[in-house]
């Protein structure tokens, strides 16, 4: 499967960037464009069924590990950093389980490899019962997913899957596979692999995402694990803190270069 993605400089160990659920590659442009790509070439990324990556039926970390492998395979990458947000960092981990020889440094934010109970349902029906063909405008959407989901920042960022070709609106994501597939999505990583890499969690200091019982199992599969909290922050720590969600990023990228 053929990825879709946004390149960023062109200097630099390459970074691959992985979006968290129902997000695409445009989530990380402004850290992308602003912090990261005078250190590395950035390949900001759409996971499978996200974004303007292919559709298909399958939707496990499996299949989305083998899409990373792949993408660094044809794009003849070398010494890659690889860095994942929420399922993204889910995808990211098991792509270093799975290809440690693929993955030169493990970035994840603010995902641990265990299950989880399902968080989306609410939002993933939300968005099955709007119908984007039958609507003539954005805010017409935006005014009847108002219904379900009266967050005005969580309907921006479920907006921005919306698609638009002169004609009809569409949603960008597959939305069915998806939904068919939210178990897997929420599922624990296989027990059986390690990866010895240089790896950073950076978690949010008011998410409930990686907890403290979660370091054991965590650090059993990933025994080089660096755990960086950021104060104040959220699930979405890259965009609650850009700044020193970058300066940890920066530092162990630099940190690592040294070694």
């Amino acid at each position: 499967m053929e990825l879709f993605y946004n390149q960023y400089g062109d200097k630099g160990p390459p970074l691959i960037i992985l979006h968290g659920l129902l997000g695409a590659h445009g989530n990380w442009h402004t850290l992308s464009r602003t912090s990261f790509s005078d250190a590395a070439t950035v390949y900001a990324v759409d996971q499978r069924n996200h974004g303007r990556s292919p559709h298909t039926d399958r939707m496990d970390y499996a299949g989305m590990a083998a899409d990373v492998r792949d993408f660094i395979a044809r794009h003849d990458l070398d010494d890659v950093i690889l860095l994942g947000h929420s399922m993204g960092g889910k995808t990211a981990m098991q792509t270093a389980l799975s290809y440690p020889e693929a993955i030169d440094r493990l970035i994840v934010a603010d995902m641990a490899p265990k299950a989880y109970e399902a968080r989306h349902d609410d939002l993933l029906e939300a968005l099955a019962r709007i119908d984007p063909t039958t609507y003539e405008d954005r805010e017409a959407i935006d005014a009847a997913l108002a219904e379900d989901v009266p967050s005005r920042p969580t309907r921006q960022f479920l907006l921005k899957n919306l698609d638009y070709d002169g004609e009809q609106y569409s949603w960008r994501m597959n939305l069915d596979a998806i939904r068919a597939h939210y178990d897997d999505i929420n599922a624990a990583l296989p027990q059986d692999e390690t990866y010895d890499g240089p790896t950073l969690f950076i978690r949010g200091g008011t998410s409930d995402y990686v907890s403290e019982d979660d370091l054991p199992d965590t650090r059993s599969r990933f025994p080089a694990a660096q755990l960086v909290t950021i104060d104040g922050a959220g699930h979405w720590v890259h965009a609650d803190s850009p700044t020193p969600f970058a300066e940890a990023v920066m530092d162990f990228l630099q940190e690592e270069q040294g070694a």
